[in-house]
């Protein structure tokens, strides 16, 4: 799909309220063609899906056809609705949990109790199991499986009119690590290579998240600024424990610009949000929430929306996008991940229900709205790029200051 460079992209998240994760498995196109019509009638122009892995890539050396043709009648819906589409590959990490084919799992190896991917349980088979992702930046194996996935996705969809951009993985760091920033880049170079044999135009790019400027976990954008078209990042409020409450949205810009500053791309802010209740409902779904996380009530999230949008969009990024387009039904709620990860049941723009919360009158302001130019310079940065992952947090919390102060000041 030919996109305006001008224009402030407005996207969404996108699974279905009633299936979540098992969409692909009880996949209905009519459901798809409903949704979709209620986010163009939105004011919403992009949509990011994700490829569940075993879903389409059952084997190593199989891909599923049938999911590949649901996949291009996702697209042509899309079309349909006026909707520029980003599927997801090798997903994979996903609302607390990493979702990995059984032949793609390590039953024997024991990570550091502390690494990132020691903390998410491993769904595989409609199942928890025992076991680390095999690291797919190192094991040739599962990268050469990787690469058969990510050219049967591309060729279904190569010169597709709805297609905009491919997602190399949604917060790979949360599946596993690389060794090396070298690996990393490799591993990005051969998928980037695979997808354009298929599609020589189409965009390619890598969802990063607020874990990944925390912490040095080898791929952050400087590694995929160095072979990605443009840059991703995902930030929420509520998870972050520098900021001065769980709807500030100078967070998201903040991290944007970090991430644009490191990887010197353009930055599409992918992911941002907030779980929201119906005042009457949030006392009764309180017990839900863990003290990481903050429920809120829709008003409050809705004022968020409009805040964060209006702030990324005076930032000058490519686009944002919401996260999610539904809650999740109730029959979901006793599944992974919503089983222990409850907030992440409420997070949509709409109802499971299909009725719409506040938050989507706030977006439709912002339909077809031009990007700003984006600021020249980051005053309030005060070291050299090479010295931010010496000691990442610190840096980050210190700048989120500065940065806060800068706007301030005007």
């Amino acid at each position: 799909m030919s996109v305006d460079p001008t224009r402030f992209r407005l996207g969404i998240n996108y699974w279905p309220s009633r299936t979540a994760m098992r969409w692909w498995q009880l996949f209905d196109e009519e459901e798809v063609k409903r949704d979709f019509a209620r986010l163009h009638t939105a004011g919403f122009d992009s949509v990011r899906i994700f490829l569940l892995w075993e879903d389409f890539q059952p084997a190593p050396d199989r891909i599923s056809e049938q999911a590949l043709h649901h996949l291009v009648q996702v697209a042509d819906t899309a079309h349909d609705n006026g909707l520029s589409l980003m599927p997801t590959l090798f997903t994979g990490h996903m609302s607390g949990v990493n979702w990995i084919p059984r032949w793609a799992v390590d039953t024997e190896r024991r990570p550091e109790p502390s690494s990132p991917e020691a903390r998410f349980r491993i769904l595989a088979d409609n199942q928890v199991i025992h076991g680390f992702a095999k690291n797919w930046f190192s094991d040739e194996a599962v990268g050469s499986a990787q690469e058969r996935l990510a050219g049967a996705a591309a060729e279904a969809l190569s010169g597709h009119p709805a297609l905009w951009a491919w997602d190399l993985g949604n917060e790979n760091s949360n599946c596993c690590v690389p060794p090396t920033r070298q690996a990393a880049v490799a591993w990005l170079e051969r998928m980037h290579k695979r997808i354009r044999t298929a599609d020589s135009n189409v965009a390619i790019t890598m969802g990063l998240h607020m874990e990944d400027l925390i912490e040095d976990r080898h791929l952050g954008p400087q590694e995929a600024g160095a072979v990605c078209d443009f840059l991703c990042m995902h930030g929420y409020p509520i998870y972050a424990d520098f900021v001065e409450s769980p709807t500030d949205e100078r967070l998201l810009p903040f991290l944007g610009l970090i991430t644009n500053w490191l990887g010197e791309r353009e930055v599409l802010f992918a992911e941002f949000g907030a779980p929201a209740l119906r005042a009457g409902a949030l006392l009764d779904q309180a017990r839900f929430a863990s003290p990481q996380t903050t429920l809120l009530d829709e008003d409050s999230a809705a004022s968020f929306t409009r805040r964060a949008l209006d702030a990324l969009q005076r930032a000058g990024f490519l686009g944002a996008m919401l996260w999610c387009y539904g809650d999740y039904a109730e029959p979901l709620w006793t599944d992974p991940p919503l089983d222990e990860a409850s907030w992440e049941r409420w997070f949509g723009l709409w109802r499971a229900d299909g009725s719409a919360k506040p938050g989507v009158t706030e977006v439709t302001p912002f339909k077809q709205i031009g990007r700003a130019s984006p600021p020249q310079g980051f005053p309030w940065i005060d070291i050299d790029r090479k010295e931010f992952y010496t000691r990442p947090y610190e840096h980050l919390c210190r700048l989120y200051a500065r940065f806060c102060e800068h706007i301030e000041g005007g």
